[in-house]
């Protein structure tokens, strides 16, 4: 019965960062044909536009604060590894819980309660660019912060559950995807 509700919890956290991700990953697209329409307009026209510089840093900002979960679903963020790799899956396992509710859980968590009164003072103003003619949503921008915190937060509840799955023997670690035993 736990099992199963843990099982849950991963498939479900896993589909929403899943989906997340990818359609994050459109906006790397989208920074590739406005730099080169920036480029295009700048060199070829001589037409400069803050508006379009400061979309391509906030779809980047986009891209880094609401892809890092999806990153730690697929296990690509960057890991020390001088002996990981040669334990076991539940000691694997043991690991990646201690570091998850160790070390991911507290820095989100540091990261939320930081940022606050950062954040909530440009909602206070509706922040906006200082450039002239660049975009009036810099209040926006910086709530990713939270949006970070909060889907890193449930990507580290996933990571959690599927490794009790693992240290109960229910789920068997395959790279990236999981087995039931």
């Amino acid at each position: 019965m736990f099992s199963s509700w843990l099982e849950k919890v991963v498939t479900f956290i896993d589909k929403v960062n899943e989906v997340l991700g990818r359609l994050i990953a459109w906006l790397t697209l989208i920074i590739v044909v406005l730099t080169f329409l920036i480029v295009v307009l700048r060199y070829g026209f001589n037409i400069g536009s803050i508006a379009l510089q400061e979309s391509v840093l906030y779809a980047h900002a986009t891209i880094f604060m609401l892809g890092a979960a999806y990153t730690l679903k697929h296990n690509g963020h960057v890991r020390v590894d001088v002996f990981y790799h040669r334990c076991s899956a539940k000691t694997q396992a043991w690991i990646n819980l201690f570091g998850t509710v160790f070390l991911l859980f507290p820095v989100m968590i540091f990261t939320a309660w930081i940022s606050s009164d950062f954040i909530a003072a440009s909602w206070n103003i509706l922040e906006k660019s200082r450039e002239p003619g660049g975009l009036p949503f810099v209040y926006l921008n910086k709530s990713l912060i939270y949006a970070l915190a909060f889907t890193m937060g449930l990507q580290g509840i996933s990571e959690v559950c599927r490794n009790v799955l693992i240290l109960q023997g229910k789920l068997v670690a395959d790279n990236e995807e999981m087995e039931q035993v």
